[in-house]
This record gives structure tokens, sequence and C-alpha cells, in this order.
């Protein structure tokens, strides 16, 4: 066997693992009983090391190594593999096996205890889990950043959106926020002469999620390799061969459910529709959590809440819910609730104007966490005060809708939050290039989508992680992340419409 071919069956190792890891985390998140959870964490604790160690044998450096010097044997789509390959592997022997399993078990215990002292409000003795976890992710970060050369945060910044930095972000969110506040403003007051009627509920769960499932049929997800079931914090998880995807139900709500199966639903196409011939590799895998994030914010808001896609929706939800006659379900009333501008306290309840706001919040704290110019004691006194800022909200003394309503840091996931708004300024430019070759509003008139899933079959999907996301975008788009996509797709559904 080459070296290349000894890489190629040790991560095919690494992907059984993950695969068993990724069915393992969803059951905990959305099936297993809480007194399971102990055991499950030391379980998947002991998972994490079999990964880590798996990717981090001596002999796979040897391997890398090996290939690398004969790289010039190598075919194009080899080299491209070992790319992809030795980017893990660095990843991942950065870290010492002890590290990894301490964060893993400090993740499960903070995460667990969150189901519970989030209801409760309880930020008291959520801060020591969390204390732990930062802890731990700074030693991450400043083993990264000593390893790659990057700073403790660009260092876990690189984890999930590889290539960007600090100072990128800090000019496309700068530059956000020197237009953001205005346009915000000028769409509440245009909008303050329509009035909406929300519709009242009970709208049952089960009804709920039948609507849900017939517009993942709609959006194209294989059911024959995938499901939707319930959770506290709404995820797609899984693998591409087996792709879980969560929501939660509000009976009194439903708009807000459907718009989270449809936002999940777009992750799981992406998973469904990588290269099937690279299934365990990593050149196999998303490109990158901006990338990912794209493809739900494609889903969710550029198709989902195209006005053509909302008659569909009002449609269905009318039959579903025996609301034929129901005022509130009319599709102009409609269409105004999911178009509403309103700053509110929840980040995945935001509309799409008002959420880059909630990103940027969060990628400066993080930021200053990892970086250790604040504390976790701070957080709350910090969050208010951006909230206050950024969206005219107190959130003091309510960690339930402010600084404990997220999961990410629970485990970890520092340098996770900005691939949001990344993701919404990719899927703004996307439907840009779509729009120059697919009648896109026809297709959604008509529910014939095919055109549109080939476009990003073609340009997204197969792709995986055999280009950089710089490439990626420039190949499917003809430039770089332009996020002026992004503002005139705001401007033209609010202001112009």
């Amino acid at each position: 066997m080459t070296s290349m071919d000894k890489l190629n069956t040790q991560f095919q190792k690494l992907a059984n693992y993950r695969h068993l890891s990724a069915i393992c985390g969803w059951d905990q998140a959305a099936m297993m009983p809480d007194g399971g959870n102990e055991a499950r964490a030391r379980a998947m604790s002991e998972l994490a090391v079999l990964c880590h160690e798996t990717l981090t044998a001596d002999e796979v450096g040897q391997w890398i190594a090996d290939a690398e010097a004969n790289s010039s044997t190598l075919s194009a789509e080899q080299n491209v593999e070992l790319r992809e390959m030795k980017r893990q592997w660095l990843q991942a022997s950065a870290l010492p096996s002890e590290l990894v399993k301490a964060k893993s078990n400090a993740g499960s215990k903070c995460e667990h205890g969150w189901r519970t002292q989030r209801k409760a409000n309880d930020w008291n003795n959520f801060a020591p889990n969390l204390k732990e976890v930062v802890k731990l992710s700074r030693e991450e970060a400043q083993i990264r950043a000593e390893k790659t050369g990057l700073s403790p945060y660009n260092a876990m910044l690189d984890l999930y959106e590889p290539g960007m930095t600090t100072d990128k972000l800090d000019v496309i969110f700068g530059e956000l926020k020197s237009w953001l506040p205005d346009l915000t403003k000028q769409i509440i007051e245009k909008q303050k002469s329509t009035q909406v009627q929300q519709p009242q509920g009970p709208f049952d769960t089960e009804k709920q999620a039948a609507l849900g499932k017939t517009f993942m049929g709609i959006l194209g997800f294989d059911f024959n390799h995938g499901r939707l079931d319930v959770s506290m914090h709404p995820f797609c998880g899984g693998v591409p061969e087996d792709v879980r995807i969560t929501t939660r139900y509000n009976e009194d709500d439903f708009t807000s459910a459907i718009m989270g199966v449809i936002h999940e639903t777009g992750h799981a196409r992406y998973e469904q529709g990588l290269p099937k011939a690279l299934s365990g590799m990593p050149s196999g895998e998303a490109r990158s959590m901006g990338i990912h994030e794209s493809q739900s914010l494609f889903f969710e808001m550029q198709l989902a809440r195209n006005p053509a896609f909302v008659a569909h929706l009002v449609k269905f939800a009318k039959e579903t819910f025996g609301r034929e006659s129901d005022p509130a379900f009319a599709e102009a009333n409609m269409d105004a609730i999911y178009k509403r501008v309103e700053p509110g306290y929840i980040r995945v309840d935001a509309d799409e104007v008002t959420y880059p706001a909630h990103i940027i919040l969060r990628y400066e704290l993080e930021r200053a966490l990892i970086e250790g110019s604040i504390e976790v004691e701070d957080i709350p006194v910090i969050w208010n005060q951006k909230m206050q800022e950024y969206l005219n909200i107190n959130t003091e003394g309510n960690y339930t809708n402010g600084c404990m309503q997220d999961i990410h840091w629970c485990d970890g996931s520092f340098g996770y939050f900005p691939s949001y708004t990344l993701g919404a300024m990719y899927a703004a430019q996307f439907m840009a290039a779509m729009r120059k070759t697919v009648d896109v509003d026809e297709c959604i008139r008509t529910l014939k989508m095919e055109p549109i899933w080939a476009w990003l079959e073609e340009n997204i999907w197969s792709k995986g992680s055999t280009l950089t996301t710089d490439e990626l975008v420039i190949q499917a788009t003809g430039e770089p992340l332009n996020p002026e996509y992004f503002k005139q797709h705001l401007i033209e559904r609010y202001l112009n419409n």
C-alpha cells in the first residue's frame, strides 16, 4: 500500500467513528433521558479521544510527509485530498489527548446543565460550568496559536472558517455597523403603516411537524437518509447518509417552527448533496461553517421568504390547521409577518435585518473571552450593554433570553458565531449569481425547483472541500465574498417592495 492508500484507510476509519459520535450527540440532545447523561458523557469523551488518537497517530504524520515527498506522482484530486487531510491532522495534532477528553467532559456537563438552568434563569449555577469550558478553550486557543502563528482567537476561528481572520471580520462587521442601524430604523418606520395580525393558536405540534415534513419534501429532503425530531435548540446533525434535523415547537405560534425546519433543511440538503464518491474523506466534507450556513439561509431567507413561497406556505398551513377563512392566514398578512423587522431578545427568532447585530455582539464577546480581556462573570453586564447599544433591548437579570440563550459556548465552539452572518452574505451573493441563469421566481411559483437544486449541486454541494472557500465562491459567482450583495438584498426586500 502507498502512503495515500494508508491515509485513505485511516481517514475512512475516522469517518466511521465520527459517524457514531454524531448519532450519539443527536440522541443526547433529542431522545436521551436525563438519567443517561453522565454515562453518555463518559462514552462520548472516550469516543472523542479515540477519534483524536486515530487522526494524530504517529504514523499518520509520517504518511503525510511521505505522500508530500511524492506529490508529483499523485493526481490533482489526490493532492487536494492530501491538502485537506493535512489540514485536519495539523488541527488535531496540536492538542494533547488529555485536553480533548477534559474539554469533552466539561462541554457535556455544561450543555446538560444548560437545559434546565436556562429555563430557570439560573446564571449562578450555569456560570461555573461555563467558566471551566472557557478555561479549557483558552488553553486550546493558546496551543493552536503557538502551532499556527495565529492569534488565539484567529486560531479558533480558523477551525470553522478557514482563511478568515479578525482583521477581515473587523472590516466586514465594521462596515455592517456603519449602515445597518440606519437601515433598520428606515424599515421599522416604513412598516409602521402595515398592520400585522398574528395567527392565534393553539397549533397542534403534530400538525406542525406534518407541515414541516411537507415542506421538507418540497425542498427535496431525502427521508430515506434523514429524519426530523425535536430538541431544545434546533440543529442539523448526523452524517450525509443519515442526516438528523431538529426543531422546537410552540403551540401559540407555528410561523417560527416552520421556518426553523426550512432552515435546517438547507443544512441537510447540503449534507445530502456532498460528493458521494468522496464519502468519508476530508475533501468530501462541507467546506466551512460559513458555506454551511449559507445553504440554510439560502433556503430560509432567499427561498422561503420569497412572496411566491409564502403563498404556498399559506395554502398548506390553511389546510393543515383548518384555517381556510382565518384572515390572519391571508397571503399579504403572512408575507408581512415574515418581513416584519423588530428588534428582539432571541437570536434564532430574529429577522434577517436585526440578526447580524446578534452575531456581532457574540463575536465581540467571545473574542474578548478567548483573549482574556473579560471573564465569564463579566458576560451578563457586557451582554446587556451591547444589546442596548445594538438593539435597544434591556436584558438585565434576564439570563434566559439574554446570555444563556445559545448552546454554542457550552461545548467550547468559540469562533463559530461569525459564520452565521458570513453565511447570510454568501447566500445573497449565490442568489444574485443564480438569477443570471435561473428564473428563480418562476421555479418557486410553480414549485418546479429542479433548476435551483441543479445550480446548487453544480456550484456548491458537489464541490465538498475540494476547493478553498474563496475558490468556491469565485467559481460560483465570479468574485470573492462581496457584502454589498447582502446590503442590496435587504434594501430591495424591505424598502423597495
